[in-house]
């Protein structure tokens, strides 16, 4: 096999498996005489088996002898045939007009390659085993210069930009910036009702406690009425608030139960007396490791699991002996119910959230971002489109939470889903606008001339192309025409999208900030009709276009055209998706509906794995929850598309059937279906198969956080059961360690440095604050309630609002319990012994969960990054296969149906969802400690968004697939195309998969890979020689029409399209390089 040198002044592409030049002689001047060699018989019989063309003038000549083809195969002459196209509207064009793909391509191409020359010519040689396809090689990508990578990820979050000092200055500030934000959000927002809400259910427990009936009742633990309503406070929806106080007292029924079955096994017999301790370690170690790996699994019942552990924590830790007294159930349970009441009444009583505020604001938040897409000059892009991709999956998230509670509310469920589904086909479709054309600079400027810049220079017309003078005078004709029409167009449908916004706050009765108006059914009706007026409008104009006399017949020769019409076609497409939306909302409005209670609707089986709005931010880890659970659906989801193994075609060394008509194609076969055909498998086989998945099961994180969780309160919990310890163990109250722990730690985020001195200091404060409020008149009530009121309000805010809801709720335990244990403890006390005893308690709480869970089994955030980075590489190969596979090369009575398009819309939205949650996650490895070096967010998150817009580029890809046939010659036609086709499919392929390895091994990417642009080069050489056959044998006189023009249209958007993603793929391979590193030969270049 001869290659390519490189020569330095007319660089030439490597091309695997075929050589340059093929040395042989023709036919029938080789013979088998008795001197020849098998190797040369051989070859001759392969050559008269292939019908190798011996009159083909690409074959040298000579007396040399061929080379072996191996499994390469001669064109047949089917490939040589002419095609002869039908002469029809949608087919035909006019002889001299350029094919869609003629100028959109090339000079893309050329640039991406770097001047390399690709050799096109194959000598009628090509690859046909099944599974394989020929590459070619260029040289190696330059590595991004710093200032031009950072050019590169102008997306990058502002958040990396921001100072990383650990001045205390700068803490101060930064806090001081978080108390006037929130004072500015609480007035203009619902944020100031819900923190109100939280801390009156708070206040109202405190203050009964500071009762002296109330601390005779209830007893030594009276506080627990106040960490009830802490847990599960009133700052909440109400059906939130019903479904918290039944699993949080659920939950504590089942902790007290063990737990008392604990103690009364542990004194039921001398024995068990003796060694109380080791019978209460068991019943503790148990539950905890069963309800730790239900925490993780079922975070439907996350409420439940906490208060379960919090009571069995009290029964087996606090007040330890050898006897038992049953009121100490009797403290714990009674306050418990206690404060859910009062949090419950709170919810309900002062301004009830029922469920509307929610999704009326994600509706609210929708319509703006549609609103912001569709005024122009638009926002900066790349946040523009981030923003609208946020509102798709955020209006998902929205529905969810709406349908998981109950809700009493005049939004039916049924309408929210419909609702839902409307908007985010007009978000889809607001993505899909290109606003960078000259007709927005006209609709701009007012001016319906011709801008100066769009006048080309003066050049040469040659063959397949437009005049420059006679494109200008199209471009002004269509701006002429179509920009007054669109602008109308604009300004009805941002009309619409006010109304709506009107209409929809009126039906959930909250106010609207966009007007006087209330968005009644008149107003509705009103805007709906004069929608529709400008819709015909706009349609009259562009039928104006179709048959006028100074335009030309394709408007694929001149970009600005088409820029124009694929800017003017997406707003017309959004114009009827709103439509549909006020249809649905005044369908919405006549029916009239009040005030009605729904009960949960969302499927119970998925309702396990989720959990409300609140619940998800008082949990703490709200990025790393997303983006593990948005991870996981989207596997589960491609899974369908991994689940296929494809078994390629037996080989054969007959070579005599080569030139048949047999089939070469393998075939798709589901992999467990595949599996049990190829072996039978026994029911013993089934068992032990069973069985590995159950061990393979506990080996997730789940059992980890389980094993984590149960170990550490094990530890701490000893000296409460050991004779010589437990006498401080219970004066001070030293339990609370175990229970900051089971509060602090996290399945899946352990925290950094910054949460550990945040939740140590805010632990510390509370207990300082506390004994500064004793410290200052001993017992007086009065004091006590000052002190809580300043010290609570903003540490609730920090819980219940916050981005750091941990450290939130440890401050609150720590002052709850220290103060209202100094004020309930009878005789004189040392209050500064009194706060650090259990001031230490909690910080050794915060201290012990935050250092094991960096210890074992740790969540790095950067290590995630990179997974998902190559998890999304991969994602994105099987989605372009699909796209591929479905809406290019399909075949024929095999179109994609509706059926198709909502598949592959819900897996894009999947996707889109993935990218959100990757951008949330890189902005956790800010506060990451490491030690070999500062982590640079530069090249991840330039990969993150090169990969976006490929992704972006792939939904282009589908949507104008739709609007134009793809394979429009006969089949005959674009047999020759086959192997190209395969080869520039294949390419992409297998270099996204060799990108996603290198990044999930961290191993460094190969110095040399097959060459996308290359390969797409050759295709669309290819085409245009079969494009240009067809156009010789079309009637000239063939006239378009309006579906012909829209097909010239799109057909250079999809060519356009399918080329971007090649000059993404190379920036891929950049940005993984600058990551991961690139391989080399050992030797210099």
């Amino acid at each position: 096999m001869e290659y390519l040198s490189q020569q330095h002044d007319e660089p030439k592409v490597l091309s695997l498996g075929i050589s340059h030049k093929i040395q042989g002689t023709h036919e029938d001047q080789v013979t088998a005489g008795p001197s020849s060699s098998p190797l040369q018989k051989f070859q001759l019989r392969m050559r008269r088996s292939w019908h190798m063309d011996s009159t083909e003038s690409a074959r040298p000549s000579g007396n040399e002898p061929g080379i072996y083809l191996g499994s390469y195969a001669r064109r047949s002459k089917m490939s040589d045939w002419s095609p002869q196209v039908p002469t029809d509207a949608g087919a035909s064009r006019s002889l001299g007009e350029p094919s869609p793909t003629v100028g959109t391509s090339h000079s893309q191409l050329e640039q991406l390659l770097q001047n390399d020359v690709v050799e096109t010519v194959t000598y009628g040689v090509e690859e046909l085993r099944d599974g394989f396809f020929d590459a070619s090689f260029c040289r190696p990508l330059p590595q991004h210069e710093p200032e031009g990578m950072r050019k590169k990820t102008g997306a990058l979050s502002e958040v990396f930009h921001a100072n990383r000092s650990l001045s205390f200055a700068l803490f101060l500030r930064q806090q001081w910036h978080g108390v006037v934000g929130f004072v500015k959000q609480a007035t203009i927002s619902g944020a100031g009702i819900r923190l109100l809400k939280s801390f009156l259910g708070y206040y109202i427990a405190y203050l009964i406690c500071l009762t002296s009936a109330s601390k005779d009742w209830l007893g030594k633990y009276n506080y627990v009425m106040v960490i009830s309503a802490l847990v599960n406070h009133a700052g909440r929806p109400v059906g939130s608030q019903i479904d918290g106080a039944f699993m949080t007292i659920f939950g504590t029924i089942m902790g007290l139960g063990w737990g008392s079955l604990a103690l009364y096994v542990s004194t039921s017999t001398t024995t068990a007396r003796s060694g109380y301790g080791g019978v209460l370690a068991t019943f503790l170690v148990c539950f905890t490791a069963t309800i730790g790996w239900l925490r993780c699994v079922f975070i439907r019942f996350y409420q439940a699991v906490l208060c379960a552990g919090i009571a069995i924590c009290y029964t087996c830790l606090a007040d330890t002996s050898q006897s038992v007294g049953w009121r100490k159930v009797f403290d714990y349970g009674v306050p418990w119910v206690l404060g859910q009441a009062i949090c419950l009444v709170i919810s309900i009583l002062v301004f009830p959230d029922t469920g509307s505020r929610s999704i009326s604001s994600a509706f609210h938040s929708s319509l703006n971002a549609i609103r912001d897409g569709l005024t122009f000059p638009p926002p900066e892009s790349t946040t523009l489109r981030r923003d609208l991709a946020w509102n798709i999956v955020n209006l998902s998230q929205a529905v969810r939470d709406f349908t998981i509670d109950i809700s009493i509310s005049r939004f039916q469920p049924e309408d929210v889903r419909s609702l839902r589904n409307l908007l985010q086909g007009v978000l889809r479709g607001v993505m899909a606008i290109r606003p960078n054309t000259a007709l927005f600079e006209t609709i701009a400027s007012k001016d319906y001339a011709v801008e100066t810049d769009l006048h080309m220079p003066a050049e040469p017309v040659g063959p397949g192309q437009i005049p420059s003078n006679q494109s200008n005078a199209g471009v002004k004709i269509i701006t002429e025409t179509l920009a007054k029409p669109t602008q109308i167009l604009l300004e009805s449908t941002v009309t619409c999208i006010n109304h709506l916004e009107m209409a929809i706050m009126s039906i959930g009765r909250l106010n609207n900030s966009s007007g006087s108006s209330t968005g009644t059914t008149h107003e509705l009706s009103e805007s709906l009709e004069h929608l529709r007026t400008s819709m015909s409008t706009f349609d009259s104009a562009d039928d104006a276009l179709i048959g006028h006399p100074a335009l030309p017949q394709s408007f694929a020769g001149r970009p600005e055209i088409v820029e124009i019409f694929l800017f003017v076609h997406p707003i017309r497409l959004v114009a009827e998706k709103v439509e549909a939306v006020l249809d649905k909302v005044l369908e919405m409005q006549k029916q009239r509906r009040g005030w009605k209670i729904h009960l949960p609707s969302y499927p119970w089986s998925k309702s396990l794995l989720r959990t409300n709005a609140q619940v998800r931010h008082d949990r703490g880890g709200l990025t790393a929850g997303f983006y593990f659970r948005s991870k996981r659906e989207l596997d589960r989801t491609m899974a369908d598309l991994h689940s296929k193994v494809y078994v390629p075609r037996k080989r054969t060394r007959d070579f005599s059937t080569v030139d048949k008509q047999v089939s070469v194609i393998g075939r798709y076969e589901e992999e467990g279906k595949a599996a049990l055909e190829d072996r039978r498998v026994s029911d013993r086989v089934k068992f032990r198969y069973n069985l590995w998945k159950l061990i393979h099961r506990l080996q997730g994180f789940e059992s980890r956080f389980a094993l984590k969780v149960t170990a550490v309160t094990a530890l701490i919990s000893i000296p409460a059961w050991l004779p010589q310890s437990s006498g401080w163990w219970n004066s001070n109250e030293t339990w609370w360690a175990v229970v900051t722990v089971w509060t602090m730690m996290n399945p899946r985020v352990g925290g950094t440095f910054q949460n550990l001195t945040m939740r140590t200091l805010c632990a510390a404060s509370g207990a300082i604050w506390a004994g500064l409020a004793f410290a200052v008149d001993g017992r007086n009530p009065y004091v006590f309630a000052v002190f809580a009121a300043l010290f609570m309000l903003p540490m609730l805010q920090r819980f219940t609002q916050s981005s750091h809801p941990r450290s939130g709720i440890v401050g609150c335990l720590s002052f709850t319990v220290v103060s209202l244990s100094a004020y309930t403890s009878s005789g004189v006390i040392s209050i500064v012994k009194f706060s650090w005893t259990r001031g230490l308690a909690f910080v050794v709480g915060v201290v012990s969960a935050l250092v094991v869970n960096w210890m074992l089994w740790p969540f790095v955030a950067r290590h995630e990054l990179r997974k998902s980075l190559s998890a999304m590489l991969l994602h994105s190969a099987l989605l372009y296969r699909r796209v591929v596979g479905k809406y290019i090369y399909y075949v024929d009575g095999q179109e994609p149906g509706p059926e198709d398009i909502a598949k592959s819309e819900m897996l894009e939205g999947r996707l889109r969802e993935g990218f959100v949650r990757m951008q949330q996650l890189i902005e956790l490895t800010r506060h990451e400690i490491r030690l070999r070096g500062p982590f640079d967010p530069l090249p991840y998150c330039g990969l993150i968004d090169t990969c976006e817009r490929f992704f972006e580029h792939l939904v282009q890809v589908r949507q104008f697939s739709l609007y134009f046939h793809p394979n429009a010659l006969p089949s005959l036609a674009t047999d020759p195309l086959l192997g190209l086709r395969r080869d520039a499919v294949a390419v992409i392929l297998m270099n996204l998969y060799i990108l996603a390895t290198a990044m999930r091994s961290s191993r460094p990417v190969p110095c040399y890979l097959p060459s996308a642009a290359a390969a797409r080069q050759r295709l669309v050489q290819r085409m245009e020689q079969l494009e240009e056959t067809a156009v010789d044998s079309a009637d000239p006189h063939g006239k378009g029409g309006h579906g012909r023009r829209w097909a010239d249209v799109y057909r250079y958007a999809f060519s356009a399209a399918l080329t971007d993603i090649v000059a993404e793929l190379q920036q891929l391979h950049r940005f993984t390089q600058q990551i991961t590193g690139e391989g080399s030969f050992g030797v210099e270049d």
